[in-house]
């Protein structure tokens, strides 16, 4: 049997939007009490707290997948520099995931940090 292991080529993201994190905290917590509750996770990884929305399935997309390319629809982020599992507020708690160990995250994050003014 042969094992092929075959990273990411291209991450290409469609939509980006950075806002302060105190300003992006209020909105995960206000969509997961909209959502009817639950304690909401974001993920953090080289400075940057972030969530990624990805493409469906489509045909289209596993194919693009199965060139090694990824599509996120969009990415919002906040810099965080010092990773804290947990970020409590009157309104609600938000956990961070650290996922450093992510090399296609440790690469969005990384250019996300360089495109900062």
């Amino acid at each position: 049997m042969e094992v092929s292991i075959e990273p990411w080529k291209k991450l290409v993201v469609h939509e980006v939007i950075e806002y302060e994190f105190e300003e992006l905290v209020h909105i995960v917590l206000s969509q997961s009490r909209a959502a009817g509750g639950g304690i909401a996770s974001m993920n953090w990884c080289n400075g940057i707290v972030f969530q990624h929305t990805i493409f469906p399935d489509t045909d289209s997309v596993v194919q693009e997948k199965l060139k090694g390319v990824i599509h996120y629809s969009s990415v919002v982020f906040a810099v965080k520099d010092k990773f804290e599992k947990k970020v409590v507020r009157e309104t609600g708690t938000l956990n961070l995931l650290d996922v450093s160990a992510n090399s296609v995250f440790r690469g969005l994050t990384g250019v996300l940090k360089q495109s900062k003014p």
